[in-house]
């Protein structure tokens, strides 16, 4: 029965993931927040910078969410079963993608 195994390297990984993504994310923040340059050319450069700090801040975000929610899934047992059709998911699809939600078939 899925409910019975042990998630506890997914969910130590997952743990370490949402620690480096956080601080990450903190980094990304104050460097938006940080003072922009008077001159004209270097605006428009960081402007252009901000936008893929931007990028990668939402993406960071995006998976915290996945992380969270994977580490939801470990604590009420449902973690390693498809949301979808409820079949169990490969544990190699678990080891490559540990947010993974639902089962090769239903991705």
């Amino acid at each position: 029965m899925m409910g019975e195994h042990d998630w506890s390297r997914q969910q130590s990984e997952l743990r370490q993931r949402r620690e480096e993504l956080t601080g990450r994310l903190a980094r990304i923040e104050r460097e938006l927040d940080r003072p922009g340059s008077h001159d004209d050319d270097d605006r428009a450069i960081e402007r252009e910078g901000d936008e893929v700090l931007e990028d990668l801040g939402l993406a960071g975000q995006r998976e915290l969410v996945a992380i969270e929610a994977a580490l939801t899934r470990i604590d009420d047992g449902s973690y390693g079963l498809c949301a979808v059709c409820g079949a169990a998911i490969a544990p190699a699809r678990l080891q490559s993608v540990p947010t993974a939600a639902v089962c090769r078939d239903c991705a």
